[in-house]
């Protein structure tokens, strides 16, 4: 097999000025003004080298937005993702690996070490970041916030895959109860941050499947999670902002859900073992907007070359139609090679500035 090539040099030295409404045309179902990038989140390496900062834990998240900010900017992104405070819903703790185990951590076993769990607040956090980024966020740019995980992934986090099984078929009402927990103060957290002047959407994040079929029976999504997102999608929409779900795994069986009943703007996670994007794209593409899907396995195991062609012929594919923004199938993990990423941006950058 012939040597990968190894430049890992960005691609462009002087990126267009970002623009917002391009990725807002996207979730309307309407064709941007120029190719449009969406990516959920990269890595400390890459984000070091886009912004020109070292990658090390900041000491307030101001200075990490910033340097966000200016590492979207610089690789093309007409926004930044961040997740706007410390909240979220701490579990025990897990074995650091390049996998970890769905039951590990697990804190909620019964209703009372349900009823003992000390539930954060969202509004007892600090969001000042998102306001005290306006400075330094450039003309047409804005902040997309996402949330500490979802109903379903954080209701696994703190009661374990197994258990919360067991629960759904033992205690219906402990289950429920835990998915509330969750989901109230998600809603929290999204009417919070979807008002202020400096963020241009909100993703809601929640893995909800395996390869072949959701994590758990439509039936139990549909009368335990899904109700709170249709909650998020409100709050999110309440505040003029478009709603984006991330959510992983085979969810066939549930996109009308998503598209009819929760009434998401735009949908992102693809992988090509379960629905190529471009598949998924002809699908669903006139009822949501479809958001990243360059397969990341593909994207490790193929040259520069065949990334960068499929990534074009994407994007040629949605030309005349809109809706879709490029990007990887779920993100940009160290492993993905970096030569690898920015043949992919390259397809949406190249010609731009």
């Amino acid at each position: 097999m012939a040597a990968k090539a190894r430049a890992t040099k960005h691609p462009r030295k002087s990126p267009a000025e970002p623009c917002f409404d391009n990725l807002l045309k996207v979730l309307r179902h309407e064709v941007p003004a120029r190719p449009t990038l969406f990516e959920f989140f990269l890595n400390g390496p890459l984000y070091a080298k886009l912004s020109g900062r070292p990658y090390k834990k900041a000491e307030d998240r101001i200075t990490d937005l910033r340097r966000l900010v200016r590492a979207f900017k610089a690789a093309g992104y007409d926004y930044a993702t961040f997740h706007g405070s410390g909240f979220g819903f701490p579990a025990g703790e897990k074995h650091r690996a390049q996998t970890i185990s769905l039951n590990e951590g697990a804190v909620i076993h019964d209703r009372k070490s349900f009823e003992t769990y000390a539930w954060s607040e969202p509004e007892d956090y600090d969001y000042s970041a998102l306001e005290n980024i306006a400075p330094d966020l450039p003309d047409g740019m804005k902040i997309i916030v996402c949330g500490p995980g979802g109903v379903l992934e954080n209701a696994i986090s703190l009661a374990g895959y197994d258990r919360l099984c067991f629960l759904l078929a033992d205690d219906p009402p402990l289950a429920r109860d835990i998915c509330d927990a969750i989901g109230s103060r998600l809603v929290k957290h999204y009417q919070i941050v979807a008002p202020l002047d400096t963020v241009g959407a909100c993703i809601s994040n929640d893995d909800w499947g395996f390869k072949t079929q959701p994590m758990l029976s439509p039936a139990q999504l549909r009368e335990y999670v899904f109700p709170w997102h249709v909650k998020i999608v409100e709050a999110i929409h309440a505040a003029g902002k478009p709603a984006i779900l991330h959510s992983c795994g085979n969810l066939a069986g549930v996109m009308d859900d998503v598209i009819d009943g929760m009434r998401y703007d735009g949908k992102h996670s693809y992988e090509d073992v379960i629905q190529p994007v471009e598949e998924a794209y002809e699908q669903y593409g006139r009822r949501i907007a479809i958001l990243g899907g360059i397969d990341v396995d593909f994207i490790c195991r193929s040259t520069p070359a065949e990334v960068k062609r499929r990534s074009t012929a994407m994007l040629e594919q949605a030309a005349a139609r809109g809706s879709y923004a490029l990007g990887t199938g779920n993100s940009v993990p160290e492993y993905v090679p970096p030569e690898g990423y920015f043949a992919m941006i390259s397809a949406a950058t190249e010609g731009r500035g």
